[in-house]
């Protein structure tokens, strides 16, 4: 595997096509290099589960992703049981005449065990990116269960004891902040928050991304959602909802942003009725601090 050093990192964020800044290129880099798993956290839509994205890019490997959920539990994070295979496994043993630690020491091996995304992360022969998505919204015990894998890089199983990575998984953990995180997961971590980005950083990523955008109206588009996004809506535009509008006014071939454009466009920046309803009244002067 290649050296990771920072100019590893820099081409390779460059050669992913993704736009970003020196804290956030220098918490990836430490991350490689301390081999220590990275916690994002910010708004929803602000980019955290594009890094995990573009590092399994930047290290052509695979990119393994876990979404948490209330309720989230072992069974469906790391492990089952293969139950129906188990059954069939019994049933033939049985009919041989096989007792009961002949027949137990076949059904509780590799064999019948169904990998998780956890596992299969810590059991892949090659370095793997692990993406815990939104860790907020799990429950504490789950984020408690977390912890022996974010430490040591290992996981246990009652049945087969301790499996520890043969490559340690490049982990990174992605939080709303819906809730406060433990601070034992917290400093198994390095951490890193990404907000939506400035006006400039949009810019550069809208004429990235939709090249087809002239640049000007590229400019006044990054300025308007900037603006949109101070208004105190219930879901701010994310930034892949950004680059939907420019492909929309791209496919409208709106050459200059006005306000019949904007309104006619709104709904694919603004998801919920009432963010539409406040921010109606002020496109047009939006449209005017954005030209």
């Amino acid at each position: 595997m290649q050296k990771i050093d920072q100019q590893f990192v820099s081409e390779g964020l460059k050669r992913a096509r993704y736009i970003t800044n020196e804290r956030i290129e220098t918490a990836i880099y430490l991350a490689l290099a301390l081999e220590k798993p990275l916690l994002i956290e910010g708004p929803a839509g602000s980019g955290k589960t594009e890094v995990a994205k573009v590092l399994a890019e930047m290290l052509q490997t695979e990119l393994i992703r876990l979404q948490c959920y209330e309720g989230l539990d072992e069974a469906r994070a790391l492990y089952e049981w293969n139950y129906q295979k188990q059954l069939l496994r019994l049933q033939a043993d049985e009919h041989r005449g096989l007792g009961w630690n002949e027949i137990s020491e076949h059904l509780f091996s590799r064999e019948y065990l169904l990998e998780r995304p956890l596992l299969k992360a810590v059991a892949a022969h090659r370095k793997v990116v692990l993406l815990i998505d939104e860790i907020d919204k799990a429950d504490e015990e789950f984020e408690a269960f977390l912890l022996e894998l974010l430490s040591d890089f290992q996981v246990s199983i009652p049945e087969l004891g301790t499996i520890r990575a043969v490559e340690r998984p490049v982990v990174v953990l992605t939080s709303n902040r819906t809730r406060e995180l433990s601070e034992a997961l917290r400093r198994r971590c390095l951490h890193l928050f990404i907000d939506f980005p400035g006006i400039e950083q949009e810019r550069r990523i809208i004429e990235l991304k939709v090249p087809d955008l002239d640049a000007r109206l590229a400019a006044e588009a990054a300025r308007f959602v900037n603006a949109l996004r101070k208004l105190g809506l219930k879901k701010p535009p994310s930034v892949a909802e950004s680059l939907d509008w420019a492909r929309a006014l791209v496919r409208l071939g709106v050459s200059e942003l006005n306000t019949d454009a904007v309104r006619a466009t709104l709904g694919v920046l603004l998801k919920h009725e009432d963010d539409r309803e406040k921010a109606e009244g002020k496109v047009a002067a939006l449209v005017r601090r954005s030209g």
